[in-house]
């Protein structure tokens, strides 16, 4: 067996671990954000929620329904998130879109951890939306977020109620 071929068999074990025995899958009480995200092409349905702190992913998790691309990418994405700042989830937002993208330099980058697993999903155009459809979530919680403080700033310094 090849290197590469040894390699990919790994990713693909690595793959199913994450869809059959899913990490941080379930509801966070404590959610500072919900965002849920639905892939119309395959019927995927994925919930994100974040307990932000501080300005940093304290705990993330997730529910839904899908295949085991878009189920795995979210179980790997939510460990990758746990105690990073907001601009660093969404710099791996950023670097796991590039190797989705095909960016070979991206998917040699160990700073991805498990999220490598999903490499090969770059020859398989139809099944990129399933892997972005966490980051997907994750880009829309975390500028939301954004927005709805700008929103409340702004109504502070009005002596609004937001």
């Amino acid at each position: 067996m090849s290197d590469r071929a040894a390699t990919e068999a790994v990713y693909q074990e690595l793959l199913l671990d994450h869809y059959r025995r899913p990490r941080n899958r379930g509801p966070l009480p404590d959610a500072d954000v919900t965002v849920e995200q639905r892939n119309p092409l395959c019927g995927d349905i994925l919930t994100l929620q974040l307990d932000l702190e501080e300005g940093r992913v304290r705990e993330a998790a997730f529910t839904g329904q899908g295949c085991a691309i878009s189920q795995a990418a979210a179980s790997m994405m939510t460990q990758q998130l746990r105690g990073k700042t907001i601009d660093e989830a969404l710099a791996l937002r950023e670097r796991f879109r590039a190797m989705i993208l095909g960016d070979a330099e991206a998917a040699r980058d160990t700073s991805l951890g498990d999220l490598r697993a999903l490499s090969g999903v770059a020859r398989l155009p139809v099944r990129v939306k399933c892997a972005l459809l966490a980051f997907s979530a994750l880009e829309e919680a975390l500028k939301g977020r954004d927005a709805r403080r700008a929103t409340r700033d702004a109504a502070d310094e009005d002596g609004l109620e937001p």
